[in-house]
């Protein structure tokens, strides 16, 4: 009787799965900003200091004066039930970010409604301007 001359690997080739990996990682890195976005805005610049990111709900008004909570279009009437809505969820923090074409007028509206639901926490959000 003969004994075989070929023995079985017990190792696992990785290199393909390895390349694989690194693949999908470069393409979550550079989809990651564009899920981010949410709604386009063209936002203002200002000289201001970056603060840190935390929880709580972006209010968007866009050039046309269209209010979205998140990615969500609300009208009008049914922002502030929307936003308490979402409160519930939240922190008691709002992130407000404005189109640089809106009508000053309905981000003040916009501010106050806020503001009267009872939300101390309000940020504005503006784009970082470039020092030269």
């Amino acid at each position: 009787m003969r004994r075989k001359r070929y023995s079985s690997m017990a190792e696992i080739n990785i290199t393909n799965l390895v390349d694989v990996m690194m693949v999908l990682l470069i393409v979550f890195m550079l989809t990651a900003p564009f899920l981010q976005a949410g709604v386009k805005l063209n936002l203002p610049k200002a000289e201001a200091k970056t603060i840190e990111e935390r929880k709580g709900i972006t209010v968007s008004v866009n050039r046309e004066g269209d209010i979205f909570i998140g990615k969500r279009k609300v009208e009008w009437e049914e922002f502030a039930g929307v936003l308490r809505k979402e409160l519930e969820t939240n922190a008691p923090r709002v992130f407000l970010k404005a189109d640089t074409k809106t009508h000053y007028g309905k981000v003040m509206r916009v501010l106050a409604r806020i503001k009267m639901i009872g939300i101390e926490d309000v940020g504005l959000i503006a784009q970082q301007e470039k020092e030269e």
